[in-house]
């Protein structure tokens, strides 16, 4: 059978069907059995995005190239010819050539990080091969005597060598990363009987698998799903694995059963979709066949694509690094300003200038979130039991015009600049214990902990389009959830920016504030 979109045999028959389970309801947290316990405290050191460090040491390697030619140039020629430019553009051609040359010997796999000895005898051809290009191109252009051949030989001999022992390096920090999980994918399987069975054994095949397997889970519990797999204890159902994913880290989510199977994966996808993991479904033992291109691979394992983590590789690093310096720059601009509420703060009413409330954060984590006191302090509510609303009597005169023109979120910068628990645009972090009309707030909409996929935000989508200020009814709730799945779904550091120029317009519209 063939079939050009995997995804669409998964939702044949049943595209209302998905659409209404991707909302699904979060079950609230519960009690893991003792084992998934004594896996989720292990401790779990923080993931590294091989396509990152992959990006990192192309950008090493041409900014060391380039430092090579540059300091051999210096030492030898310019104190002869002084400033010559054409060694400049030299030493930038033959760095550019040199990755060029590296990415088509396939050198910048982590594989080849880990210390195969071919990386370095195709690192050794292809910086030969490069500078055989050089040689016969300044020949053929009849410049050839414009270049010192010592500064070029030496560049040749004292390049190969730093690149070398740059990847000596390399191969003892990705040995060690190796060891502490930080390039291992921690996947959990969900299913149980010979189909998975079959595929961690296929995984357990592979010597370069970055994917190590960490908990087995399956709502099943007769004959077709036993205590063990391949030597893997079930640690319990799906409602169980999101609340180990809570606790530990997971990256990828591997669905082992057969997609003739829909109404069962999409239960529970309806369960999963609201964690910040990858989810796959195996078509290792499927005897349903798709073209080639359909599929994904896990080393040489086919998969189906269901879901991808939002914001991932260098989407992370790009904001993260917005963050840092667009909110270093607007903490510094803002400081004057926090310091004048500061002081009237303090003359309005005794009591702390900061309040600190904990609030839901980025996979559904308590965090602490800072902001200017605006209510008197014995009426300070710090568990948010019950919402401010319209000339509430617990807030102060100064509190009433910081409250309504946002001021009093100024502090979150610390949040984003220094903890790093917050990003300047994202969903907004509600307090935990919030609630409306005596429900909690993922009990009133259904979905609500999905907004929790990336990091919690200053101002955000939600907020730029009026969905600020009290919290009335659940439909407000539902507005928010709505615009906040929006932003994640087609976040870009573009939509960032637009959402940061809009914010100050949407302040005006603060008919909601108290």
């Amino acid at each position: 059978m063939e079939q050009s979109d995997p995804r669409g045999t998964i939702k044949a028959g049943q595209a209302d069907a998905l659409a209404s389970h991707l909302i699904g309801r979060h079950r609230q947290p519960h009690q893991l059995a003792e084992q998934a316990e004594q896996v989720a405290a292990q401790p779990v050191a923080a993931a590294m995005s091989p396509i990152v460090l992959a990006g990192a040491v192309r950008m090493i390697e041409l900014a060391l190239i380039a430092l090579i030619g540059t300091a051999i140039y210096a030492a030898y020629i310019a104190p002869h010819e002084g400033l010559a430019w054409r060694y400049f553009g030299a030493i930038g051609g033959i760095a550019l050539l040199a990755i060029l040359a590296f990415q088509i010997a396939d050198i910048y796999q982590v594989q080849a990080f880990r210390g195969h000895e071919k990386q370095y005898f195709r690192l050794a051809a292809a910086w030969s091969l490069v500078f055989l290009i050089v040689i016969g191109a300044s020949f053929f252009a009849k410049v050839g005597d414009q270049f010192s051949r010592i500064w070029l030989a030496s560049f040749y001999a004292l390049g190969l060598a730093s690149l070398l022992a740059f990847r000596r390096a390399l191969f003892l920090l990705v040995r060690l990363w190796t060891r502490q999980g930080r390039l291992s994918r921690r996947t959990a399987i969900v299913g149980g009987g010979d189909a998975s069975e079959a595929l961690i054994n296929a995984i357990a095949d592979q010597p370069d698998s970055d994917v190590r397997i960490v908990a087995l889970f399956d709502d099943r519990g007769d004959e077709r799903s036993p205590n063990a797999v391949a030597g893997l204890r079930k640690l319990g159902t799906v409602d169980d694995l999101v609340e180990f994913a809570r606790r530990t880290r997971v990256d990828l989510v591997i669905f082992t059963l057969p997609i003739t199977a829909e109404a069962r994966i999409l239960q529970m996808l309806k369960k999963l979709w609201v964690l910040p993991v990858d989810i796959r479904l195996s078509a290792h033992s499927n005897k349903l066949r798709f073209r080639p291109r359909s599929y994904s691979y896990i080393g040489n394992v086919p998969v189906l694509d269901v879901f991808d983590r939002p914001i991932t590789d260098w989407d992370v690093v790009m904001k993260w690094l917005f963050d840092k310096i667009v909110g270093g720059c607007a903490l510094v601009i803002a400081a004057p300003l926090m310091a004048a509420v500061a002081i009237l703060i303090k003359l309005d009413s005794r009591g702390p200038v900061l309040f600190k409330q904990k609030r839901h954060g980025f996979n559904n984590e308590t965090i602490d979130v800072y902001k200017f006191r605006s209510l008197y302090a014995d009426m300070t509510d710090h568990t948010a039991q019950k919402s401010v609303t319209k000339d509430d009597p617990r807030v102060t005169r100064v509190g009433r015009f910081i409250r309504k023109t946002s001021i009093d979120e100024l502090p979150q910068l610390f949040n984003v600049v220094f903890k790093g628990n917050l990003s300047l645009v994202g969903p907004r972090p509600h307090a935990v214990n919030q609630k409306i009309e005596n429900r909690q707030f993922d009990e009133a909409v259904d979905g609500y902990f999905a907004r929790h996929r990336v990091k919690p935000g200053i101002t955000g989508w939600a907020q730029i389009n009026g969905w600020r200020g009290e919290l009335t009814s659940p439909d407000k709730i539902k507005h928010r959830v709505e615009h906040d799945l929006y932003y994640i779904e087609n976040w870009s550091l573009l939509f960032d920016l637009t959402i940061l120029a809009m914010t100050p317009m949407s302040l005006f519209k603060s008919e909601n504030a108290y």
